[in-house]
């Protein structure tokens, strides 16, 4: 077999070399031998070899005596550039490839020969064997039996570089949203969603945080501000179930305060969106207060709580009412259609921590229009299914003293709690089914569920009572009322921003059950 004569390279075709030796199987047709050579085969003399103008910026020219040494070293066939080698070694400047004491190239930076295989025999870079596990020209000349070949990834990862586990989801742009509407927020089948869970979830109060010193100290929330005695909320066999939710929703919250927001994944899987909802108010707040423009909201949605999307943005509402400001000031990077979400979290905060105003006087936050209050009426009902502790004919009798105007909204936030949290048996869910539909809204209350039922699909996460709620309230699987979600907001296209479109999509899920009942 005849070897292939190589000319010495230049800085800038060495670098070149470099880079093409990237991809699997993009060897150029002639290869660098390795480090055997076959019984015959001679190396081409020096003086056969055009030299290159152009020297590396290190390389400069030797004494004679030191030149007769490199001849002698060329002559017993190592090569005369092991000093150039060392010296990058050290931290030198920028090197092009060089050969090596056996004729293969090395690595600039590294004077390292890239191995082929556990055999030892040692080839130019790019000289790997193919996908298809055919041994290459320059295996041929190494000699020896070649191992199996490993089928490369089309797209090398670079273990520096944390990978993305969601390929659909990217931070979006912080004035408007370019990704389409519906790659942000289809659900998917719970099969199909990957979640880590802790070794041992922990309830809220266990979890142990540090509390921060300074002015961060002064955001930390007590757990015992959401206890129902002291709140005058309703006392029943759901309280311990309700209250442990509303600490995991300050448990995120304290989390963020204490830069410790990886904790919230050591939660209960079942508690977990409550927690990134007090996550999502945390950052909201500290956003907010320093005029970031969204950036900790940014991270949180495409980081750590991706999988949390609608109650990061209940929690954002959360963080309004706290600073008395109306939703959505000073924050860009949310999503274009769950931002009206920040509203329902304003109406069950303004529930849950103003009740006398909110529940028994019966009023809402003032300048709002007509979208505005609906969606705010959807957060205070939600907080009613807390504030009557799950009781059905408590939450019913509740609801019968706001104004019809009011009740569709109350009918849906309601669902949505009695779904997503739990507190009632299906029995009892029956019945509440049954009084909406009296009252006219039974869409609204199947509305509410299905959103619910949505959010735990997005999260991986679908408790036992949410399997055992849908049905109840919405007369079919998770699955498929999770899937009204996606029908409708598809239906409305890559532009969905507004409020009117938020209250549309609402709309097609309340048409998407009514149409499976007139079908069935």
């Amino acid at each position: 077999m005849r070897l292939t004569t190589f000319k010495p390279v230049s800085n800038a075709e060495g670098t070149r070399v470099v880079a093409q030796s990237d991809g699997v199987g993009r060897a150029d047709a002639e290869q660098i031998p390795g480090a055997e050579r076959p019984p015959g085969a001679e190396r081409a003399p020096d003086t056969e070899r055009p030299l290159s103008m152009e020297r590396a910026p290190s390389m400069e020219r030797a004494p004679d005596t030191e030149r007769a040494s490199a001849a002698e070293t060329a002559g017993s066939g190592r090569s005369s550039n092991a000093e150039r080698v060392a010296d990058v070694e050290k931290g030198g400047v920028e090197q092009a490839p060089e050969r090596g004491r056996t004729g293969a190239w090395k690595i600039p930076g590294t004077g390292k020969v890239p191995c082929a295989g556990d055999t030892g025999a040692r080839t130019a870079p790019g000289a790997e064997r193919s996908k298809s596990g055919q041994v290459t020209e320059a295996e041929k000349v190494a000699g020896g039996t070649p191992e199996p070949a490993v089928p490369a990834s089309a797209d090398p990862v670079d273990p520096a570089v944390p990978m993305d586990l969601t390929a659909q989801t990217a931070p979006m742009d912080p004035v408007v949203a370019t990704a389409p509407v519906a790659q942000v927020v289809a659900t998917a089948p719970a099969a199909q969603v990957v979640a880590t869970a802790p070794v041992n979830p922990v309830d809220p109060a266990e979890l142990e945080l540090t509390r921060p010193r300074g002015l961060s100290g002064l955001f930390w929330q007590d757990l015992a501000q959401v206890d129902f005695g002291p709140r005058r909320f309703r006392l029943g066999p759901a309280r311990e179930r309700l209250e442990t939710a509303s600490q995991s929703f300050l448990t995120g919250f304290n989390a963020v305060i204490a830069g410790e927001t990886g904790r919230i994944d050591d939660i209960h899987e079942e508690l977990r969106g409550f927690a990134y909802e007090g996550a999502g108010m945390a950052c909201t707040t500290l956003d907010v207060l320093t005029i970031t423009g969204g950036r900790r909201l940014r991270d949180l949605l495409s980081g750590q709580g991706m999988r949390y999307p609608h109650m990061i943005h209940l929690g954002v509402g959360w963080a309004y009412a706290r600073l008395r400001m109306r939703p959505m000031w000073g924050i860009r990077s949310v999503h274009p259609l769950l931002r009206w979400l920040a509203f329902d979290g304003f109406g069950f905060h303004q529930g849950f921590f103003v009740t006398d105003r909110t529940v028994g006087r019966q009023r809402s936050a003032g300048l709002m229009d007509r979208t505005r209050r609906a969606i705010f009426d959807q957060g205070l009902g939600r907080m009613l299914w807390f504030h009557e502790c799950a009781g059905v004919d408590d939450v019913i009798l509740r609801i019968a003293e706001f104004p019809p105007g009011r009740r569709a909204d109350l009918w849906s936030g309601v669902g949505l709690a009695a779904t997503y949290t739990g507190g009632a048996s299906a029995a009892e869910l029956e019945r509440l089914s049954v009084a909406a539909a009296e009252d006219g809204f039974r869409a609204h209350l199947v509305q509410g569920s299905a959103f619910a039922c949505a959010s735990r699909l997005i999260s991986g996460i679908v408790p036992e009572h949410t399997v055992a709620a849908t049905p109840a309230l919405c007369g079919v699987e998770v699955d498929e009322a999770g899937g009204w979600t996606d029908t409708a907001l598809i239906a409305l296209g890559h532009n969905a921003h507004s409020g009117d479109h938020y209250q549309a999509w609402r709309a097609g899920i309340r048409k998407a059950w009514a149409r499976r009942n007139r079908d069935s």
